[in-house]
């Protein structure tokens, strides 16, 4: 595949018998012959990330198999759209073609790609009728052949015991099996999900996914493998000054939205930021904020990653410049901090230097930075040990089932969802889309915080309502009594000699 600057290219699937002869899910056996402009295969392969990304949280959070199809249905539909119906099938294969570049480098990436697009396959296939996963085994060119109407019933009662064993029905005269070598499904082997006899494990058509995964797995693993070193020996020196600065940021990536400027809910003043760091900030942002008071210091990269946050959640520069002031003239004085730290500060709200509008940092960026020794920027999910991240969330408020959740994720290195269940456990609400920027995460906080407050007033005002409203029926019911009562007044009558009367 060849990556061009002109805006003009070809449709490889313009033809009429090319589209027939192309199965419903691309098998990525080889690149395709055609140009593609340098910010298609950027937003193209970006576009594919997303929905990779989100099926990885999805498994992280353990959804089931019937929510991960409506997942995977969802995330399709909605990042891999294209304004020109022709072209969908285009950008599908353009854009894993292009992430098979990006995820080839090391043994990690290439890892967490294999096992990303084999779910992806296997779910989008699972979501074929029954003709088109056909064509899918066809363009296999698999050598297997549909048990005879005889084998079958020579084997017909130990399906059914196949079957009852997993709760299903016993398969009925016109279900269709497959006869493979038991080592080719070895998912369903393990799970003791097929019948077995003589080596050839007896599969049927609604498990045949479990062979073509497998196939997919194993084609697309080697073909990882020749990339990386066609990457190594020729594209990357080849490419330095065009793609491979693409291909390298790619997988590092933010895919949220922009919080370079406050957003809705999110502008604090130096009053409230002692009240709004317990309640909102991450756990990233409130260990810097808590050591910034403790220490009255940061070193340069605890600086970048919490006066850009602040930024963004709306502390403007005059504001940020105060605050970083009284911290710092505590410890190194007021001259040395206007001398040595106040530029850094205007600096990033784009006053100095290059006058760049410098964006907060996301969780991405965080979590790939290496922290040293004095240093206290970085994730608390990965870089803290279990004990002080225990310490750290203890101190934020998480119970301790929802801590253990906590710890889990981010023992498996899933720190993004470990953020997340921090966030559900202290907000007690939800969080579907998931972490991906402390902005992110200050913002959904107080947003949430501020629907609470208002449905709290609501409730007020409503209690306030029915008390007064009792009160005036009550006064109505007094109006209709006699004003004495056994000649006394009514303020002299005791609640017994009310009863009694």
């Amino acid at each position: 595949m060849e990556i061009v600057r002109p805006q003009s290219r070809r449709n490889f699937l313009s033809s009429s018998s090319d589209a027939v002869s192309v199965p419903t899910i691309p098998l990525y056996r080889s690149a395709p012959s055609l140009e593609v402009r340098l910010e298609e295969f950027e937003s193209f392969a970006i576009d594919r990330l997303r929905v990779l990304k989100g099926i990885s949280d999805g498994m992280s959070r353990g959804k089931k198999p019937e929510e991960m199809e409506n997942l995977v249905k969802d995330l399709w539909k909605v990042n891999m759209r294209h304004q020109q119906t022709s072209e969908v099938l285009n950008k599908d294969i353009i854009s894993h073609f292009a992430l098979r570049l990006v995820y080839c480098r090391t043994e990690d990436l290439r890892k967490w790609f294999l096992s990303m697009e084999s779910a992806l396959f296997r779910y989008r296939f699972r979501l074929l009728n029954t003709e088109a996963q056909r064509a899918v085994m066809e363009e296999f060119d698999l050598p297997y052949r549909a048990v005879s109407s005889a084998e079958f019933e020579s084997i017909k009662e130990k399906l059914g015991q196949v079957a009852r064993s997993m709760g299903q029905p016993s398969p009925s005269a016109d279900a269709i099996f497959y006869k493979v070598p038991f080592e080719e499904v070895p998912e369903l082997v393990a799970g003791r999900k097929v019948l077995i006899s003589q080596g050839y494990a007896y599969v049927a058509m609604n498990q045949i996914v479990s062979l073509v995964a497998t196939l997919f797995r194993s084609q697309l693993s080697k073909t990882l493998i020749l990339t990386n070193r066609k990457w190594t020996s020729s594209i990357r020196e080849q490419e330095k000054h065009r793609l491979t600065p693409i291909v390298e940021a790619v997988c590092a990536s933010y895919l949220g939205p922009d919080y370079s400027q406050s957003r809705e809910c999110a502008d604090i003043s130096l009053k409230d930021i002692d009240q709004v760091a317990k309640s909102s900030f991450p756990l990233c942002m409130r260990y810097l904020f808590e050591k910034l008071k403790e220490d009255h210091h940061l070193k340069h990269g605890g600086r970048m990653q919490l006066g850009l946050f602040l930024k963004g959640v709306g502390l403007n520069l005059d504001d940020a410049l105060a605050f970083w002031r009284a911290e710092f003239s505590k410890r190194v004085g007021l001259e040395k901090f206007e001398k040595q730290y106040a530029y850094g500060i205007r600096h990033n709200f784009g006053k100095e230097g290059k006058r760049t509008d410098y964006s907060p940092y996301s969780c991405t960026k965080i979590i790939s930075s290496t922290p040293g020794t004095g240093d206290h920027h970085g994730c608390p999910y990965r870089h803290f040990s279990e004990e002080n991240l225990r310490a750290a969330l203890s101190r934020m408020g998480v119970n301790s089932r929802a801590m253990e959740d906590v710890i889990d994720k981010a023992r498996n290195r899933h720190y993004q969802l470990a953020c997340t269940l921090t966030f559900e456990a202290l907000h007690g609400m939800p969080c579907d889309a998931g972490i991906n920027h402390p902005n992110q995460y200050f913002s959904d906080s107080r947003k949430i915080l501020q629907s609470k407050k208002i449905a709290a007033a609501a409730l007020l005002r409503h209690l306030v309502g029915a008390y007064t409203r009792g009160l005036r029926q009550c006064g109505k019911i007094f109006m209709y009594l006699p004003k004495q009562f056994n000649g006394r007044s009514w303020n002299s009558v005791s609640v017994s000699s009310w009863k009694s009367g």
